[in-house]
């Protein structure tokens, strides 16, 4: 099936803002033509009448356990559930074990991706050794295995002065330090966001101010070295407030908002659910609102899920014992279209945080549908309700708050440089 058209789909492209119906020609891998529609003969085309066509899904925060936690997930699983929920292209979270810290360790993943062949895995790398805050990671030898990013992701760079080195030290080699902000001096022993709710369940709280103060911090120091920030899962109205601020003063700083944030607040931890503790916490219905409008006018750049698989052996446990984090590649298109439906955000700008947006905020050459470029597509069926239940679910673990949900908007077709990787089969 080296070439066959995808006809009578609604093209959704936020890079040229295109939104029209067309055919797409799909050649050895690429776009060879976008025409108008027509008759077109062929066993392999692909019927899209009613459906959007859209670039494949640019997931940049996911954790596929691989290495060393595969009973969680590993790369094949992760890449199942990528190409059922229409992402074509993950970057892979360096906090396995061992954490990818060194050239063979990144190769690995790589390598592991490619064999799959489900979806594009792009490993990020350390930022340092052990992310243990201690000593920087070799860069140089981390980009030239294929680091796409650097970050000690569910570890903050607590000390100010390495994390100073870390963003020179990238700039050098034009490689983006994605930071999970959190002020841990403000936030240990916390278990969920700090207000009513964790008073009336008895449980520690995590302020608002833990996230503000360190995005405070990182935007400070990448204003201060030039170096290149990417601020990961925002969820403070004063996160997304003063990454607006450093945009306006022309800081080379972009941001993520994650569909747990803005569509859930921390009223769904009542009755102890395990399914939704998660780091940054679910926070209150004003960071629910800012995280919106941060998507909504650009301030945060893209949606990425901060997949993050855990057994019943991390979930079924007591609250204050049980791992943060949730899967999210399946609902992740859902979820965001409900800022289309519910939220009145512009249907391209939503496309845009799913695919162009967070392919910039790391340089990555995907995301958009254009002729002669890689053959990246989801075709997405707007209208389609299904139930998100244990029975749906490609991933070894199923830690969602979103078990028992009515969603709408699905995808029936995934394709990944030019070959289909994903087919919706309806029992």
């Amino acid at each position: 099936m080296s070439e066959y058209w995808i006809v009578n789909g609604r093209l959704l492209d936020p890079a040229s803002k295109t939104d029209r119906v067309v055919d797409v020609r799909i050649a050895d891998g690429k776009i060879a033509e976008i025409a108008k529609p027509a008759t077109r003969k062929g066993a392999n085309n692909i019927d899209a009448s009613g459906k959007w066509v859209i670039p494949g899904i640019v997931d940049i925060h996911v954790h596929l356990r691989e290495p060393g936690q595969e009973y969680k997930e590993d790369i094949e699983s992760g890449s199942k559930a990528a190409a059922a929920g229409g992402v074509t292209t993950m970057v892979a979270m360096p906090n396995t074990k061992p954490v990818l810290h060194n050239a063979e360790l990144v190769k690995h993943v790589l390598r592991r991706g490619i064999e799959v062949g489900l979806a594009r895995v792009l490993p990020s790398a350390a930022v340092t050794m052990d992310q243990k805050g201690e000593r920087l990671t070799p860069f140089e030898e981390l980009k030239t295995a294929g680091a796409v990013a650097l970050t000690d992701d569910g570890n903050p760079v607590a000390d100010p002065k390495l994390f100073r080195s870390a963003l020179e030290y990238a700039k050098a080699f034009d490689l983006p330090v994605l930071t999970h902000a959190e002020e841990l001096g403000l936030s240990c022993c916390g278990s969920m966001h700090e207000g009513a709710v964790s008073t009336e369940l008895g449980l520690g709280g995590i302020p608002r101010v833990a996230e503000d103060v360190a995005v405070a911090r990182d935007i400070m120091l990448a204003e201060y070295t030039g170096g290149w920030l990417h601020v990961c899962h925002v969820s403070t109205a004063g996160a997304v407030d003063l990454i607006r601020q450093a945009k306006a003063r022309g800081v080379r700083v972009t941001g993520e908002g994650a569909p747990h944030h803005f569509a859930l607040t921390h009223d769904a931890v009542r009755g102890y659910q395990t399914f939704a503790k998660m780091s940054p916490p679910l926070r209150e219905e004003v960071d629910r609102v800012a995280v919106i409008e941060g998507l909504r006018d650009g301030t945060l750049d893209a949606i990425a899920t901060d997949h993050a698989p855990h057994s019943s052996l991390e979930k079924d446990v007591a609250f204050d014992d049980a791992a943060n984090g949730i899967i999210g590649l399946q609902t992740m298109l859902p979820l965001s279209l409900d800022l289309w439906r519910k939220e009145k955000m512009p249907l391209l700008d939503v496309i845009d945080r799913l695919t162009t947006g967070p392919a910039r905020c790391l340089n990555l050459p995907y995301g958009q549908i254009k002729q002669g470029g890689v053959a990246d597509i989801a075709i997405v069926d707007p209208n389609e309700t299904w139930l998100f239940d244990a029975s749906q679910i490609l991933s070894k673990s199923h830690n969602s708050p979103f078990l028992g949900h009515t969603m709408t908007g699905r995808v029936v077709c995934t394709i990944l440089e030019g070959k289909v990787v994903f087919t919706l089969t309806v029992s």
